[in-house]
């Protein structure tokens, strides 16, 4: 096998992992944050959503309701950017880890909705961090608004005759997050205690699995 055969296998080894870890993560984020809006009435992880609640709120006098949201909304800020300060020096493996002891402490606290939500979010924001590309193409794990905007702006370029089809991943996530909120969202109608320990559950799963990841791969998902 030739040295440069043998680089191309290994890329595609290595993007193989990256999409199911992609996948797998986004999983984990649609679940919870479909469990996470039924049980807490608010999202926690689609802070574009927050934001409009928080200034719903702020127009109708609700300062409680302001107040809690826009505390969401510093929360998400400080997990991503405590996700990445762990990333730099654990990797995706050490990111997952924190996220899953994350929600084994919002699963404790039931009872404490707003407790939960701000640790539920503060989980979501600090999973960002785990994977952030895949040979070069960005990628986002708890939204999908911003995969849904590269998919048709690079089906459009492929209308325009760009035969590059490697917007075709951004479908990963977006396929990932709808099919754990549609789990969350069923968990969460009828078996409502499981649904409390579910994501972490996902998590530790997943957690589990990174830790086999090799770091050579695992700091190529991560942004330069």
């Amino acid at each position: 096998m030739t040295v440069a055969r043998r680089r191309r296998l290994i890329r595609r080894q290595r993007s193989a992992v990256g999409v199911a870890l992609v996948a797998a993560i986004a999983f984990l984020a649609g679940m919870t944050d479909a469990i996470g809006l039924m049980a807490v009435g608010d999202f926690v992880s689609f802070m574009s959503g927050n934001t409009t609640r928080t200034a719903v709120a702020i127009a109708a006098g609700d300062t409680a309701r302001a107040v809690l949201l826009l505390t969401g909304l510093a929360v998400f800020v400080l997990g991503n950017c405590g996700g990445v300060l762990i990333a730099s020096r654990f990797q995706s493996a050490g990111v997952l880890l924190c996220v899953t002891a994350l929600l084994a402490a919002s699963a404790l606290v039931p009872a404490q909705q707003e407790v939960r939500f701000l640790l539920l979010i503060l989980a979501m924001g600090t999973v960002n961090a785990a994977i952030e590309q895949i040979e070069g193409l960005s990628i986002g794990l708890t939204y999908v608004t911003g995969a849904l905007s590269r998919f048709g702006r690079g089906l459009g370029r492929w209308i325009l005759g760009v035969r590059d089809r490697s917007w075709l991943i951004q479908l990963v996530p977006w396929a990932g997050m709808i099919a754990g909120a549609v789990t969350g969202a069923a968990l969460q109608l009828n078996v409502t205690a499981a649904a409390n320990w579910a994501p972490f559950i996902v998590a530790a799963l997943v957690t589990a699995a990174s830790i086999l990841i090799p770091r050579r791969w695992s700091v190529r998902f991560l942004a330069r």
